[in-house]
């Protein structure tokens, strides 16, 4: 059977980095200018003829989303983007929590409902729109450029001279690339298909417009303005806080509309459904795990490092934590040399480290 478009989707966005790659650790931010990741070539422009086929066919898509790809040069290289900024803000987001988006036992859980697969579908999606409309930006893609639909009151005031981010065609590229919605009866895939729309409705959230002045003693009479995208960890920021009061539903149908809706369950005792979750909630169906021991979901807490004040006590999951001391060096007692360079020290500092018991 084949899975839902959203399921390609996280599928795609959570896919395995190779081991250098991951050992790396990128520090993407979502400020950065899109460029090509390690492993995946450093020519700023899209890869040609047989090599962008070849990472199209390389990628986990369906059929239909192959074609797709094979079809816009430049868009495997900002798939595999927002693979890397996806799974790199989940882990960041998650850094301190007893599950921390580690890859091993993503797939085990992509089958199931929980608060944390809805997050990653959230994520998945975000990361995919944000790419794609950097990309736009960047040049980095043949079929599209910058915005240019400013919508302002009165144009004749405002100058667009920077490249703006293209969110528009980057939300209906996305949804072109999911295919049309199926699965109206399938509760598994309303919650997905919901928790999908989360994660582009933050990022569309996070569209701003920032200007420039220009004109004589610092006067407006010309603004060169244009249409930018938050930060990509604001985004990550949003969609944590969205996880944390994540919505348990269950499902009804609608006899008039002929199709299933989301409702939170009926209280005990009471014969009556729940409200409908917002727009912007994020979903669920079941009860996480407590992921404090090695399983299909994920490889447990032991050995992971803790903060004694902050997290050892929910992260070790009452097993108790290590204690081990470590020298640490650092640069100290800096000093400014004339002309153009900081001389400094180098100092040894004795630090512990806490990590959760087996």
């Amino acid at each position: 059977m084949r899975p839902p478009p959203a399921l390609a989707l996280a599928a795609l966005c959570l896919l395995a980095l190779p081991a250098a790659a991951a050992a790396a650790y990128f520090g993407l931010t979502g400020r950065e200018v899109l460029t090509p990741f390690p492993g995946l070539g450093t020519a700023p422009a899209p890869a040609q003829g047989g090599a962008h086929l070849k990472q199209c066919d390389l990628l986990k898509l369906s059929r239909r989303q192959k074609q797709l790809c094979r079809r816009e040069p430049g868009l495997a290289e900002t798939l595999q983007d927002a693979a890397h900024l996806s799974l790199l803000e989940c882990q960041f987001q998650f850094r301190h929590e007893r599950w921390n988006c580690s890859l091993e036992g993503r797939t085990g859980l992509l089958k199931r409902g929980f608060k944390e697969t809805a997050f990653l579908y959230a994520v998945s999606s975000a990361a995919l729109t944000h790419t794609l409309a950097r990309a736009c930006s960047a040049g980095r893609m043949e079929r599209c450029t910058c915005d240019d639909s400013p919508g302002l009151e009165s144009r004749q005031a405002w100058q667009w001279g920077v490249c703006g981010d293209n969110l528009k065609y980057s939300t209906k590229f996305l949804n072109n690339f999911l295919g049309p919605k199926r699965g109206n009866k399938d509760l598994r895939a309303r919650v997905d298909a919901h928790n999908t729309h989360v994660g582009i409705k933050a990022v569309k959230s996070g569209l701003r417009t920032t200007c420039k002045c220009h004109g004589v003693s610092g006067s407006c009479a010309v603004r060169t303005c244009w249409k930018q995208l938050s930060p990509f960890r604001e985004t990550g920021q949003v969609l944590k806080l969205r996880h944390d009061s994540a919505v348990k539903v269950s499902s009804a149908t609608n006899e008039a509309l002929g199709r299933l809706e989301l409702w939170a369950p009926a209280r005990a005792g009471s014969s009556t459904k729940g409200p409908a979750p917002r727009p912007g909630d994020l979903v669920y169906m079941e009860d996480s795990p407590s992921f404090c021991r090695p399983s299909k979901y994920s490889p447990g807490t032991a050995g992971r490092v803790c903060s004694r004040e902050a997290s050892c006590s929910s992260l070790c999951c009452g097993r108790g934590y290590d204690t081990q001391s470590r020298l640490v060096a650092f640069s100290c007692h800096c000093q400014v040399q004339w002309c153009c360079y900081v001389e400094c020290q180098q100092c040894v500092q004795e630090e512990l480290v806490y990590t959760c018991k087996h």
